[in-house]
């Protein structure tokens, strides 16, 4: 498969050296390495698929210039436009054209997330009660250096993009709303700490984010009526921890078992060969994006009136 990598950050030098030798051509306005400004001037003939890695107001235009053009793509997280249909114009494209766009949640493919989902969905934990998460990293300054990325809904949409799709990765649940406990501007113009939790369906969940974590770092904690299971750090900034434990009735130090990784982070491979096993099936992941936009936007408008109402009192 011939690919092209629209825009050359971060996540576009990551994307690329993944593409490796099926990069055909590179897409930036501002990068000397670019062979093209714009996705529009590269021939259509010269490529299969795209990894769109662009600002979230350009994604639009782009996603349905290469869908209307019968190109797979993978699109980086997350897809937050203004309205449900947008993304649903993007679904029937896809379908008409029978080709895959695929947002890219490279955390699923972490190893101990999947060995989470496996444990939920054995039963060994029984009823759960709580699901609690953290994600945090350093990059407060960063991000306030970035005017692209120090606006709108800053680490809400950036990290709790990442803990909404987890949810749905090991409960495959949508039937949840969620309220916001806190949300903060310690050092950005956009919000650099978040707060939220699950409203009253079952489990509860927690989930907190963080631009102001010095030392980067994720955590999730799932407690059942069984026993618990723990996931302390990822691949990426190892080592990485995974622990279960049997609950010891009526009370007690309960038995456990720990499994810890030091190894490269392999979610980006990963990943690149679940898109192009999309790309063969024809397939899409947007439906997701419908429900992780409509609570991203609910979680917004909630701090957006609770910030309007401390502003008049």
């Amino acid at each position: 498969m011939r690919i092209i990598v629209v825009g050359l950050g971060v996540q576009g030098a990551k994307r690329r050296r993944i593409a490796s030798d099926s990069v055909v051509a590179l897409v930036d306005p501002f990068s000397s390495e670019a062979s093209y400004k714009s996705v529009e001037s590269v021939p259509l003939e010269h490529y299969d698929a795209a990894l769109v890695c662009v600002p979230d107001e350009e994604k639009q235009p782009i996603l349905r210039y290469l869908l209307q053009n019968d190109k797979h793509i993978l699109v980086e997280k997350p897809l937050l436009f203004e309205s449900r249909q947008e993304i649903e114009s993007l679904i029937d494209l896809c379908n008409e054209q029978k080709v895959t766009c695929y947002t890219a949640y490279n955390h699923r493919f972490e190893p101990h997330f999947i060995r989470m989902k496996e444990v939920i969905n054995s039963g060994r934990l029984g009823k759960i009660y709580n699901v609690s998460l953290f994600y945090g990293n350093g990059t407060a300054r960063l991000v306030k250096q970035s005017p692209w990325r120090d606006q709108g809904y800053g680490v809400l949409s950036d990290l709790g993009s990442h803990l909404l799709d987890t949810f749905l990765f090991w409960f495959d649940r949508r039937d949840y709303d969620f309220s916001m406990v806190r949300a903060n501007r310690f050092e950005n113009k956009a919000f650099d700490h978040f707060t939220f939790v699950s409203l009253a369906s079952e489990p509860f969940v927690q989930c907190e984010l963080s631009l102001l974590s010095w030392r980067n770092h994720f955590r999730a904690d799932v407690y059942g009526e069984n026993g618990s299971a723990h996931i302390s750090s990822l691949c990426k900034w190892g080592p990485s921890t995974f622990t279960l434990r049997d609950r010891i009735l009526p009370s007690g130090k309960p038995p456990e078992e720990s499994i810890t990784l030091v190894q490269e982070d392999p979610t980006w491979q990963e990943e690149y060969s679940y898109f192009k096993m999309m790309c063969r099936q024809k397939t899409n992941n947007l439906s997701n994006d419908l429900w992780i936009q409509e609570k991203l936007q609910n979680l917004f408008s909630q701090t957006l009136s609770k910030e309007e109402i401390k502003n008049v009192a």
